[in-house]
């Protein structure tokens, strides 16, 4: 496969790569054994099911149903379950963005297993063999399988993807087919499926008489914009062919880093509290620093369950601002453990904490101080040093003391395969006699 240097006058040419099954198919991966056999992924505690393999859809379980509700299901047809794990999920998903990026200069990362990429500079003619070839190249490197979608707009794309991955055809390309062949297709998708178009703004549509992804391209465009917004004018727009959705680069910084998580059981005392807010903020760090960002802003958050009929809904956060950016995660650290300390409340019996930071801005930037540089050059020195132990031995090999040891706060995953692509306990051996 070539990459993609000259450029053409060709017309607009978009394609959604996503991983089939991408969750399930990391966990097969690595075990393939489970290839011909029903597969599901949980959800953080176990909850839900956010993944599920082909032989898993036919028997009857939905995406996003409660564990508790397929368990006669899973157990009747030996479904094999796993824990979510994100740490595989999101190595996975670096080495499957790498082939498309090598490949394709244009790209937008969509999500953990979704991607879109500009083809506009491929010819007609050797659209099919590119496409084709890169789904071979990705399965190749990464062993992960996937469907692409090609057409003149993102929703489009996200209409020839959809309809690739039903017909288990791999590849769909709208780009070749004249209209009346695409309008063909688009009387046959349902309202609900189309990428922008909600729950709710699909049992308008439909009370309207807009079942079908073409009904809403022949809508009125006085229609659209009465009865919904921009976006819903964008959606009928992009299904007419016109790009309204730009392309977003993925090299802009983020403004805000979210960490938190729900405990597996709910959290009563204030020390296990602490030490899921000292490892959320530690994480939180780490982040920022590899993406050479300091943090204007800290918020600690706590709450408890906000559907247990048996105690009054708590929640409480904490904002401090900082008045020097830093990346320190000590420091940061001393700032969370410190709010957490201002909102705590004994009685709750707590199911969620978290940190957020933000006003997120480049490293160099706004983080010196008159007298700061002897300090802040340690503070440098010291979190390189971290980083690169945690990055070679594992996260917290080196960590705070306030992180503790025990972690009964953390998630509940007890379907976990504990693969770890990081960790030389799990490379393949061989044994040479």
């Amino acid at each position: 496969m070539s990459y993609i240097k000259l450029k053409n006058k060709n017309s607009k040419k978009i394609a959604l790569v996503d991983c089939n099954s991408f969750y399930v198919s990391c966990e097969r991966l690595f075990n393939p054994k489970i290839n011909k056999l029903p597969v599901v992924v949980l959800s953080n505690n176990d909850g839900c099911v956010i993944s599920r393999s082909v032989e898993a859809k036919k028997i009857g379980i939905k995406m996003g149903e409660p564990y508790f509700k397929v368990k006669h299901l899973i157990k009747s047809h030996k479904v094999q379950v796993f824990s979510s794990n994100y740490a595989l999920y999101g190595d996975i998903s670096r080495r499957v963005m790498y082939v498309l990026k090598k490949f394709c200069p244009t790209i937008e990362i969509y999500s953990i297993d979704e991607a879109f990429l500009d083809l506009s500079l491929i010819k007609d003619e050797d659209l099919e063999n590119f496409i084709s070839e890169l789904r071979s190249v990705i399965l190749k490197w990464t062993g992960i399988p996937v469907s692409i979608g090609v057409a003149k707009t993102k929703t489009l794309s996200k209409v020839a993807n959809h309809i690739a991955k039903k017909e288990k055809i791999g590849i769909k390309s709208f780009i070749l087919n004249n209209e009346k062949e695409i309008d063909d297709l688009l009387k046959n998708f349902p309202i609900e499926d189309i990428w922008g178009v909600g729950r709710k703004i699909s049992k308008l549509y439909k009370s309207n008489n807009i079942k079908s992804a073409y009904d809403l391209k022949d809508a009125s465009n006085g229609w659209i914009k009465k009865n919904t917004n921009v976006l819903g004018l964008k959606t009928v727009m992009e299904l007419r062919g016109v790009n309204c959705v730009e392309f977003e680069s993925n090299s802009n910084p983020r403004k805000n880093c979210c960490v938190s998580r729900s405990f597996g059981k709910k959290v009563l005392d204030y020390d296990t509290l602490k030490e899921s807010i000292v490892a959320h903020c530690l994480n939180a760090a780490e982040k920022i620093r590899v993406d050479r960002q300091v943090v204007k802003s800290v918020v600690v958050f706590i709450r408890n369950s906000p559907f247990d009929k048996n105690e009054k809904f708590f929640s409480r956060s904490k904002k401090v601002d900082l008045p020097i950016p830093t990346d320190d995660s000590i420091l940061l650290t001393k700032v969370c453990i410190q709010s957490l300390n201002e909102i705590f409340l004994k009685g709750p019996r707590y199911q969620k904490a978290g940190v957020i930071f933000s006003g997120l801005s480049r490293k160099g930037k706004y983080d010196e101080g008159l007298f700061s540089y002897e300090k802040k050059e340690k503070s440098l020195s010291l979190m390189k040093a971290i980083d690169k132990t945690n990055f070679k031995f594992g996260r917290n090999m080196i960590t705070v003391a306030d992180t503790g040891f025990c972690n009964n706060w953390r998630m509940r995953r007890g379907h976990s395969s504990k693969i770890d692509t990081s960790s030389y306990d799990f490379l393949p051996t061989i044994n040479i006699r």
